[in-house]
């Protein structure tokens, strides 16, 4: 039997089971375990990436997956699926509402589906190479800001870059108008729906950033690494996100002094 191709709504569908399987476990009693890396990991990332390769698995068998927990199967096909089950897992075991599940589907190489979903807020954005951005279905787009000038910027991670790049960080504190700190996913879904103008975010990994990037480009803005290049598969990224291409601009030289 033929295999049908990978649609958007594979990936909605996807997103929503993987939603309530997290949202059974959402603050609720939490097993955590903490890997090599100091990152904690819990039963509900567990086991929402193993219902997200069972599906996958059963509907796509020629399709690779690259999950956060489970690692790398047929990582040469042209087709691959990067999960991330949990994203913000610290905020998942905290009771923080503010938690992700990530969905992209590349194509030899290049992503061309995407999911952000926000389980405890019910709201998912979706977007599809060339075809725009939408949140529940609606479209949306991102602010158009072009100038620094009372532009809002969400520093992510903001005690790392502090650690790891004092000045940049001193820098992004007299960027823009309104500075926000936060984490994990969602300030790129409020980016991408025109709430604020700008992300700056620190040592991702691609199932952190393949799914937003998507987003944030689908719905009119820009995201690349800390040296103005295109996001691939890179571990440890810095990155940044913003509503066009000349604030990018902006911010891109704010980072490189």
């Amino acid at each position: 039997m033929t295999q049908k191709p990978a649609s958007l709504a594979d990936a909605v569908e996807i997103a929503a089971r993987a939603s309530a399987i997290a949202m059974r476990h959402f603050r609720g009693a939490l097993g955590v375990d903490f890997k090599a890396d100091d990152s904690p990991v819990t039963q509900a990332d567990r086991a929402v990436e193993a219902e997200v390769r069972r599906i996958l698995a059963d509907r796509f068998p020629d399709h690779g997956i690259f999950g956060e927990e489970g690692g790398i199967e047929r990582g040469a096909a042209d087709d691959l699926w990067i999960v991330d089950p949990i994203d913000g897992t610290r905020s998942f075991m905290t009771g923080h509402p503010l938690f992700g599940f990530l969905l992209a589907k590349l194509s030899k190489g290049r992503a061309e589906l995407g999911v952000v979903a926000l389980p405890a807020l019910d709201e998912a954005y979706a977007a599809e190479r060339g075809a725009g951005a939408a949140l529940n279905g609606v479209p949306i787009r991102t602010s158009g800001r072009r100038d620094e000038n009372g532009a809002s910027l969400y520093i992510n991670e903001g005690e790392k870059i502090w650690r790891a790049a004092p000045d940049i960080f001193a820098r992004l504190m007299d960027f823009g108008r309104t500075r926000r700190f936060g984490y994990d996913c969602y300030p790129y879904a409020l980016l991408a729906s025109g709430h604020v103008d700008a992300v700056v975010d620190f040592d991702l990994q691609p199932y952190d950033y393949q799914p937003v990037a998507l987003l944030v480009e689908e719905a009119g803005g820009v995201m690349t690494g800390w040296d103005g290049a295109l996001l691939d598969m890179q571990v440890n990224a810095p990155v940044i996100a913003a509503a066009t291409p000349e604030l990018h601009a902006h911010l891109l030289s704010v980072v490189t002094g």
